[in-house]
């Protein structure tokens, strides 16, 4: 039902994503998904990847700001308005996405949020059934 993402702290300045990227590449660290959030100073990365312990750890010791944070994952149809649909289930309950975004994999929009209230998050989707994404998939190990 979680998953875990790294949120990467970065300056807002030029080739610092570039280093991040290119320390990636170098390691053969794959990326699922990213996106990132900015301010005047500085932004957030968030990643999807497939071993986001080791991938913190060589953060880490290059000196790089980083968390590993559980977020949901929830696997839809690849249809338009699913992920409406299963955001309404949280809004009607009263529970706030921080942020959100997706990717496709296998032909399944996966959609991963953040919220203020994980616990209530976690009984809406047991609840209503909803599909999540297991960390296993992104490797193919489940």
């Amino acid at each position: 039902m979680t998953i875990q993402q790294l949120s990467i702290f970065l300056d807002n300045k030029v080739g610092s994503l570039n280093d991040i990227l290119q320390l990636f590449k170098k390691l053969n660290i794959q990326i699922i998904a990213s996106s990132i959030a900015d301010t005047v100073d500085f932004g957030i990365y968030r990643i999807i990847t497939p071993d986001p312990e080791t991938a913190a750890n060589v953060l880490r010791e290059q000196g790089i700001s980083v968390n590993v944070n559980d977020v949901f994952a929830l696997s839809l149809d690849n249809k338009a308005g699913k992920a409406a649909d299963a955001v309404a289930y949280f809004s009607n309950a009263g529970v706030n996405i921080s942020y959100m975004y997706s990717f496709l994999i296998k032909e399944r929009g996966i959609l991963i949020f953040r919220t203020d209230k994980p616990e209530l998050a976690k009984q809406i989707i047991e609840k209503n059934q909803l599909p999540f994404f297991r960390a296993c998939e992104l490797n193919g190990l489940c």
